[in-house]
């Protein structure tokens, strides 16, 4: 057994880990480099660190998969939180533990679980208590995948890791140290400062994923990989990391202890400048700082007038009440159905088959609005309507496919907020409309969230979401990732000045529209809606290779889980919502 690992490009002799040579590596060599096995992981860190003691030890699973630490560093106290992605970055001993299927279980591929949340939640709430600065270590290919994990919360989990964050009364580092990636990173990178390790990458999404995605094939990753921009010496150019910290005389895992002093000389800036901190001051800066976040435009009046108008999804019946039933509708027996379907029976069902569960329609963010707020109450906010989605990246196509989308939906972005009326209540809505890129959460999002909560701060009225959505947008990178910290910020400000916060959560509700808006608030679930969770059905079946249960993600399904108390009609949201935020 070898005792180092070499990748491909490594075994080029004309590689020599020079500047120069890493540069040269394509988009994704680097994401290889990022999570190089030998490449130090978070426990290899605590050596820059005095009087490190762990805390929350449990023997549950997944608590290896983030682990927390009280320790100090220049006699200064704080709170480690790492994610742990394997047992060794000695490759002989980690290939010795991945030999036993015990190791293999308990580690998990690096893939934190709910348990691994909730445990990172208590040492940020500790922090809290014990006054320490919070320092996070990134490194994860992303939260685990299982339909355990999301039977056990983990969209909720994740969502309650960054509100943590956004709420915590001290300061708070994170470093990505290796790969950060999906929302498995996004839960702990909400922070204050975020450093980078020069080699390291942030990400919305694997290479070979987005590469499924765009091409329908994982065979063009490195093309993916090039096109989504995550380095990050790239995520610092899109001002999504504030540092770079360097890796002298070439990567982390051929040059240790050097790495080890770059990290300790790029904290000690930080955690004395916080050294001596206030709370208040504290939570300023943070929403100075989460204000600059993101990247948009606004466009013109004169192209707004171009597309933008109401737009309804709700099918019209015929003159004798009735629609064209779904084409592959079959009962469990299998049984196929070839007779129209009633428009009022499929309205009871909120437009859900009862003989084979299809999903008729997927309402637009308009026909929410007219269910959530009463009867022309609802005025479109002149700080959000002119907020475009904007191509940072360059990706290939996305110009035209936001052109395609505005004109067929009558909408700027994914997200539209107003001001509204709930049974006479005034409320700030904020509604998503699947039609749009699959209402996935962009940069826009997060500032259109901004701004209509600094809104209902303004006119101190309750705030209401209907959350839909496929996840982060692919499109914008990780950028679109980093603004759900940002949209979590705004709502954790309404929460602080007193006033209620309402999500209802519609169907799909996934990703992270899921962590985001939708752990939010009270939540909300719409009758019959499903595919609500953090990883898709197609994806949780692909990568265990079994099929998921039935019902699964859907709000019955969520309900047996402990995750849906609260389900409800369209024709009952207003009076449901008008009981939560009072007169």
């Amino acid at each position: 057994m070898s005792n180092t690992f070499q990748l491909s490009f490594e075994q080029d002799p004309n590689f020599n880990y020079s500047p120069e040579s890493i540069e040269d590596l394509s988009e994704y060599e680097k994401y290889e480099l990022s999570f190089h096995p030998e490449r130090p992981k978070y426990l290899d860190y605590l050596s820059i660190f005095e009087n490190v003691n762990s805390c929350f030890e449990t023997d549950k699973f997944g608590n290896c998969l983030i682990q927390t630490h009280r320790a100090e560093l220049f006699g200064i106290p704080v709170m480690l939180v790492g994610q742990q992605s394997g047992p060794s970055s000695n490759y002989k001993n980690m290939r010795k533990a991945m030999m036993d299927p015990d190791q293999i279980q308990k580690w998990n591929h690096g893939m934190p679980v709910p348990a691994s949340y909730e445990r990172a939640v208590k040492a940020i709430q500790l922090a809290e208590e014990e006054g320490r600065i919070i320092i996070i270590f990134i490194d994860t290919p992303g939260a685990d995948p299982t339909e355990r994990s999301e039977a056990n919360g983990i969209a909720w989990r994740i969502g309650d890791a960054i509100h943590a964050l956004a709420d915590v009364k001290v300061p708070t580092i994170s470093i990505i140290i290796n790969r950060a990636c999906s929302g498995g990173a996004i839960a702990l990178t909400g922070t204050d400062v975020t450093l980078a390790l020069e080699n390291s990458t942030y990400l919305v999404i694997s290479p070979e994923a987005c590469s499924s995605i765009l091409f329908h094939t994982r065979s063009r990753a490195n093309e993916a990989a090039e096109i989504s921009q995550i380095t990050a010496r790239e995520g610092f150019t899109h001002g999504i990391v504030d540092e770079l910290i360097p890796e002298p005389h070439g990567p982390a895992h051929r040059n240790r202890s050097e790495t080890f002093e770059s990290v300790k000389d790029a904290l000690k800036k930080y955690v004395s400048q916080f050294s001596d901190f206030n709370g208040n001051a504290v939570y300023k800066n943070r929403i100075e700082r989460w204000n600059k976040m993101g990247h948009w435009h606004e466009i013109e009046p004169n192209e707004l007038e171009s597309f933008h108008r109401p737009v309804s999804r709700i099918p019209k019946p015929k003159s004798n009440g009735y629609i064209k039933r779904h084409q592959k509708c079959y009962d469990e027996n299998g049984k196929h159905f070839y007779d129209p379907v009633s428009f009022s029976e499929l309205e009871k069902e909120n437009f859900v088959c009862e003989k084979c569960g299809h999903r008729y329609v997927r309402p637009s963010a308009w026909d929410y609005i007219q269910w959530l707020v009463d009867e022309n109450s609802f005025t479109e906010h002149e700080a959000t309507k002119f907020i475009a989605d904007k191509d940072i990246l360059g990706f290939p196509g996305y110009v035209k496919k936001l052109k395609e989308t505005r004109h067929k939906t009558g909408l700027v972005s994914a997200m539209i907020t107003g001001d509204g009326t709930i049974l006479g209540r005034d409320v700030v809505l904020c509604t998503t409309d699947f039609g749009f890129l699959g209402g996935s959460f962009c940069m826009s999002t997060g500032e259109k969230v901004w701004r209509a909560a600094h809104i209902a701060i303004d006119k101190k009225v309750p705030m209401i979401f209907q959350a839909c959505g496929g996840g982060a947008r692919m499109h914008e990178g990780c950028s679109s990732m980093v603004s759900i910290p940002k949209a979590q910020l705004a709502i954790s400000r309404v929460e602080r000045a007193g006033l209620p916060v309402v999500t209802l959560i519609t169907d799909p509700t996934l990703g992270g529209v899921a962590i985001g808006i939708g752990s939010r608030g009270q939540r909300l679930f719409e009758y019959n809606a499903g595919h609500i969770g953090f990883t898709g059905k197609r994806v949780i079946e692909q990568y265990t290779g079994k099929k998921t249960s039935p019902g699964f993600q859907t709000v019955n399904w969520l309900k047996d889980h402990g995750h849906a108390d609260e389900i409800v009609h369209p024709k009952d949201f207003r009076k449901k919502i008008f009981s939560i935020i009072g007169k």
